[in-house]
């Protein structure tokens, strides 16, 4: 991929963007090939840090206690202490709800409860809480910035990871798609990959020039 082909295929996507009642996300596709995806070894689970950030920042519920908790509130996270856990995971559909628009951190202490009962949710939408460490306001700006690239289950060979908004500067959805595809290349070689797209949440996707 070049910032030429990528800013190309941006403008082409956005093109069509219409006026929605709602601001669409800008994803990223890509597809490979020669990659073994049944091997656990070969799956991709990445957590990259967009440069521009997302556009539209997602809602941050962090696990935490005491001191943590407190910080975290200040920082304008919704924060879900570890006695509440529980009580939570008897609501299936709230869990559900909050997965689809949020991003977690938890306190290294409460990983393992919300592991226990939130994980088979949480963990099938590939939206496990990263853990709490060092400064408590940097985790959530981070987590804010933050994309995560996986495989899609054992067999298939795509990616799929959100890049920004569609009232993003085009130049900046360029800077954030190469972050991933450089992140990408500690993992993949180039010539595993297939092919690349970019569309909106409700576009049709765009292949970049070959």
């Amino acid at each position: 991929m070049d910032k030429k082909q990528i800013k190309e295929a941006l403008e082409t996507c956005l093109q069509d963007k219409g006026k929605k009642k709602f601001k669409q996300t800008v994803e990223l596709i890509i597809n490979y090939r020669g990659i073994d995806f049944k091997k656990p070894e070969n799956r991709l689970n990445l957590d990259i840090i967009l440069p521009k950030g997302r556009g539209k920042e997602p809602k941050i519920i962090v696990f935490a206690d005491g001191q943590p908790a407190l910080e975290a509130k200040q920082a304008g996270a919704e924060v879900i202490a570890g006695d509440q856990i529980p009580e939570l995971a008897k609501n299936k559909n709230k869990v559900k709800t909050m997965a689809n628009h949020s991003e977690f951190l938890a306190e290294p202490k409460l990983m393992a409860v919300v592991g226990k009962h939130l994980g088979q949710v949480l963990g099938t939408r590939k939206k496990l809480p990263t853990p709490l460490v060092g400064n408590v306001k940097s985790a959530i700006d981070q987590a804010k910035r933050r994309t995560r690239v996986t495989t899609k289950g054992r067999y298939l060979p795509v990616t799929q990871c959100p890049v920004g908004s569609e009232d993003m500067e085009i130049n900046d959805l360029v800077d954030n798609i190469e972050t991933v595809h450089d992140k990408l290349k500690g993992k993949i070689s180039d010539h595993n990959i297939k092919s690349v797209y970019v569309k909106l949440t409700m576009g049709k996707a765009i292949k970049l020039s070959d």
